[in-house]
């Protein structure tokens, strides 16, 4: 039932040692051996960002800022050097254009809220895809909503993969901004960045990417790009929830208003007027999380002192293993599995649903995601209630690809 084995794997990454540094791996599930292939929803925790959070805790636990005693100039360095950390991991040309946000959905929502009712009016045009993920679907299209906009939702082929005719054909000196996701979160499909921003950009609209799905499986440079804004989230490349980072060209975030109000991002109040703080702490009130940011930090050194290029050749390894070995499987359908994919493996079993697949791979200790996984704008394109989503990350191996397989290979023997 199974096709033979690949050629060998890639030998430049030691797996065996990358498993010994998440402690989450080693447990059991149900009596099994866990196999974790949900990444695509959230990361493993390396032992390097656990133990950086406890050092942060026991050591710098302070506000940061301001301060004048030695914690809180502790922390400050500590924040401020993993901006510059997640800046460089990013290619942005400097920290000042590094906003530190909750995640991408907070990320998205903030651009929304604060260059968007600047720059989107009536009779204005804002672009998305088919493929987006609610959080960078949702936010334009309550954006056009309040203003008057008019969204316009670029097409994508039965293979999930953007249709570039048709997006250049929604262009238009309407268009203000294009929103779009650089690795689908439901079938990995990647699109073709540079491209769309290049023809975006052409058009006179600035771009928006997504990069939840690309950060933890692809070489990022938000400036060779051209990117204008580029947001993700920490909890899916290995860092704690909660954090995560958005990029804006410098020159853009110079005029936009703040998201929110309050200490940490002004210059000066009075009772007459409030003045706002410069760069990104314009976008940073309250005091921020501070240990989730240097934890994100910390995940961002380990994969690259793991080296990113034998990272993204494992990964992909892994993801052509389980692809070949799910589509030699009778009655299981591989969506996308001719388009160019990072990460994700989105497949149906036939005459089952996916959450009753998922709910029966469990049983096997293997951890998968079911559903629409908020996208379902794309569900309804492909006329699908959901799909069973396996997603693959650094530590995951070709003996989790097989387990997957005999897994998936047993649920179709017991819905026999």
């Amino acid at each position: 039932m199974h096709p033979a084995p690949l050629s060998s794997p890639p030998d430049t990454l030691d797996v065996a040692r990358v498993r010994a540094d998440f402690p989450a791996l080693h447990q059991e599930v149900y009596g099994r051996p866990l196999v974790y292939l949900d990444n695509a929803a959230t990361t493993q925790k390396p032992r390097a960002v656990i133990d950086r959070i406890v050092r942060f805790y026991e050591r710098e636990n302070a506000n940061v800022h301001r301060g004048v005693h030695r914690l809180s100039q502790d922390a400050t360095d500590a924040m401020e050097a993993a901006r510059a950390t997640t800046a460089a991991f990013l290619g942005a040309a400097s920290p000042d254009e590094l906003i530190f946000v909750r995640g991408t959905t907070e990320g998205s929502n903030l651009v929304a809220a604060t260059w968007g009712p600047m720059h989107v009016r009536a009779g204005d045009e804002v672009i998305v895809t088919e493929a987006d993920h609610h959080s960078n679907f949702v936010p334009w299209q309550q954006l056009c909503t309040s203003t008057g906009a008019r969204l316009r939702v670029a097409p994508v082929d039965d293979e999930g993969a953007l249709d570039l005719d048709a997006f250049k054909a929604l262009l238009s000196e309407r268009t203000r901004l294009v929103a779009v996701a650089h690795v689908s979160n439901v079938l990995g499909v990647v699109t073709p960045l540079a491209e769309i921003i290049r023809l975006a950009h052409d058009a006179g609209a600035r771009v928006f990417v997504d990069g939840a799905q690309s950060v933890p499986h692809l070489p990022v440079d938000v400036q060779a790009l051209g990117a204008d804004f580029f947001v993700f989230s920490a909890h899916k490349v290995y860092g704690p929830t909660g954090i995560g980072g958005l990029y804006v060209r410098a020159d853009v975030l110079a005029d936009m208003p703040p998201y929110h109000t309050g200490g940490g991002m002004i210059d000066v109040v009075t009772a007459e007027r409030t003045t706002w703080a410069a760069g990104p702490h314009r976008f940073e009130a309250g005091t921020p999380n501070v240990e989730g940011i240097v934890g994100m930090a910390a995940a961002f050194d380990y994969l690259t002192g793991l080296g990113l290029d034998a990272v993204f050749a494992h990964e992909a390894d892994v993801l052509a293993s389980a692809t070949a070995r799910l589509r030699a499987l009778p009655g299981v359908r591989v969506f996308a599995a001719n388009a160019e994919r990072a990460g994700v493996l989105s497949f149906a079993v036939e005459g089952a649903h996916p959450y009753d697949v998922g709910t029966l791979l469990d049983r096997l200790g293997i951890a998968v995601r079911t559903g629409h996984h908020c996208a379902q704008p794309l569900m309804a394109r492909l006329c699908l209630p959901g799909t069973v989503r396996a997603s693959f990350a650094v530590y995951n191996t070709r003996e989790d690809a097989d387990a997957l397989a005999e897994g998936v290979a047993r649920v179709l023997t017991m819905l026999g």
